[in-house]
């Protein structure tokens, strides 16, 4: 058995403040000297990506649908291991799943890693009603440790006092903290949620200052022991790696962006290209640099939206990417990499629309909505050869994109798309991942543990272009 000191901080609802919470939490311990691993529940990559920078190491997504629950518990042993303490944040309400049952919700996964919660709750314009809605989430489903209460969004002394009093004396469960109301947030929020902390320029201040809030406010110590109490683990099997499928001398080279435009990459699926043998070398669509031989290219996610501008002004990198497309390179593209590999994107509406020329491999082209057009897990069947999944298997995934494809008549273009939607939207008449040469572009993003075949399959279609551009 073994001790990992765990908290996860759960909400009500979207919105309630537990990234707020959590990114200063994760500060203030770190600022304190210990060794903090941030965790993100779901399929988040900005939230993970402002955890990972509050606590000075790398965040680790947890999916009870992406991957199965042996993979969760032992993706979280081997990340939480030399931890002085893990911090997860979770998704949407606490209680909220996929299905009426409330599958692979927050919840689930507190169960799954026997983990303490502390639930954030916005005390606006409430007092006695708080602590209903405290006992009711302590009741609600068995098998649930609620350990604190941290109050957002109270609005002086007094609010705070009789909340703490009702809650403690009510529902029986410890007020950690309070927060105040606050006229502004050091994080902005945009369409997809927190503004990118790429774009975020006094990004190391607003950490600190959330720290400082979170200092004055919460009771730390408190937090920490009950980390600290979290129940003893039996050691889970070990992270199913891949295997690597040629010799370290013969490692391909795979590049992947990562720059403003495009950065969503859940860190398992880069470290899952370099177990299978690949060598990762990061790449730009914005930088004018030349590129090194690569044998495989990789297009996150991201923003491509909010640098249309300066991608389209980058011919150079354009034309590269589809010169290299139309030659066979192997190309992975999720979302906003998908995005890229189109004529065009069109932002706005009427007047004030205006359309920006990409790299112009699909002739498709893709505009932003002001709504989301695919939100939520996918399931997909993959009807098309390609190199990356085999035919018939069965894939699970997520979507998140305001874009959506400007062609009605997609579903029977050429090229084909791969993937059957079994959930989800895909890009047009539940159909996505379009193939062509040997470029796989699709709105959805898949995770390497839970789709256990994708790394290798990469690995080996670049080590195949290495020798064939080397014969």
């Amino acid at each position: 058995m073994t001790a990992f000191p765990r908290i996860i901080l759960a909400g009500l609802s979207g919105g309630s403040g537990k990234t707020f919470v959590s990114a200063g939490i994760c500060r203030a311990f770190a600022r304190r000297g210990l060794s903090v691993k941030p965790f993100k529940k779901g399929p988040d990559y900005i939230d993970a990506s402002w955890l990972s920078h509050a606590a000075r190491s790398p965040a680790c997504n947890l999916d009870p649908f992406l991957l199965p629950q042996a993979v969760v518990a032992g993706l979280f042993q081997e990340k939480a291991a030399k931890a002085d303490i893990s911090i997860v944040e979770g998704n949407r309400g606490l209680f909220d799943g996929k299905d009426f049952e409330g599958t692979c919700s927050t919840a689930e996964l507190a169960r799954q890693l026997s983990a303490p919660v502390i639930l954030v709750l916005d005390a606006t314009k409430m007092t006695r009603t708080a602590a209903a809605i405290v006992a009711g989430c302590r009741a609600f489903e068995p098998g649930l440790n609620l350990a604190g209460v941290i109050l957002n969004r109270t609005a002086g002394e007094r609010h705070r006092g009789i909340l703490k009093e009702c809650i403690e004396g009510l529902a029986g469960v410890p007020v950690l903290g309070a927060l105040p109301k606050s006229s502004s947030n050091p994080i902005p929020e945009r369409h997809m949620g927190l503004v990118s902390d790429q774009e975020h320029s006094g990004r190391e201040q607003a950490l600190d200052a959330i720290a400082d809030t979170i200092e004055a406010c919460v009771d730390l110590d408190r937090v920490l022991e009950i980390a600290r109490g979290a129940p003893a683990q039996t050691a889970a099997e070990p992270v199913p790696w891949p295997e690597p499928v040629c010799a370290p001398a013969k490692a391909p080279v795979i590049g992947y962006v990562f720059d403003a435009a495009l950065w969503f990459y859940y860190p398992e699926n880069l470290q899952a290209l370099e177990r299978a043998g690949a060598r990762l070398h990061p790449l730009s669509l914005l930088s004018n640099e030349p590129w090194p031989d690569i044998h495989g290219l990789y297009l996150g996610g991201g923003f491509p939206e909010t640098q249309a501008e300066a991608l389209s002004a980058n011919t150079a990198v354009r034309d590269r990417v589809r010169a290299l497309a139309l030659a066979g390179l192997p190309i992975y593209a999720e979302c906003g990499g998908f995005m890229y590999l189109c004529e065009s994107l069109t932002l706005g509406s009427g007047a004030d629309q205006s359309a920006h020329s990409l790299a112009g491999v699909f002739s498709l082209a893709t505009r932003l909505c002001p709504r989301p057009q695919g939100l939520g897990y996918v399931e997909a069947l993959v009807e098309v050869e390609n190199p990356f999944h085999p035919l018939g298997a069965h894939i699970t995934g997520h979507e998140f994109h305001y874009s959506a494809c400007m062609d009605p008549a997609l579903p029977t273009l050429a090229p084909p798309t791969a993937l059957k939607m079994l959930r989800g939207q895909g890009m047009i008449g539940k159909r996505d991942g379009l193939v062509s040469n040997n470029t796989f572009a699709s709105y959805t993003h898949i995770h390497a543990l839970g789709t256990p075949h994708w790394a290798p399959n990469f690995v080996r279609a670049a080590l195949a272009w290495q020798q064939q551009k080397g014969q």
